[in-house]
């Protein structure tokens, strides 16, 4: 192989790795916001338990039902982006480790 075209690899190669650390960074931010979506029912929730003394549920039970729907909704969505953003960074990590291991001239680069 001429060197010119051994360059030529190594920049190819090189932006793959450029590609898959941008697409890790898109799931880290899926993560962030799976996060955020996670925590805005939890703090929901702890606010009307502790303000539950200042209301009777039997009286307000129509308004609760549907608040708790959109609660479960909420929580099984910021699961979903978590869950669905490790998975897709461990494959990000299994990518880059795998052209480390068939490039070993670039793997210095790779840490």
């Amino acid at each position: 192989m001429t060197p010119e075209k051994k360059i030529g690899t190594e920049d190819v190669i090189i932006n793959e790795v450029k590609l898959i650390l941008a697409e890790k960074r898109t799931s880290l931010s899926t993560m962030r916001t799976g996060i955020a979506v996670l925590v805005l029912p939890l703090s929901v929730l702890s606010v009307l338990i502790a303000f539950s003394k200042y209301y009777d549920v039997m009286r307000v039970v129509q308004l609760l039902v549907p608040l708790l729907v959109i609660i479960a909704g909420l929580v099984f969505l910021g699961s979903y982006l978590i869950i669905r953003s490790i998975v897709q960074i461990h494959r990000h990590d299994r990518l880059i480790l795998k052209l480390k291991q068939e490039h070993s001239r670039i793997a210095e680069f790779l840490d």
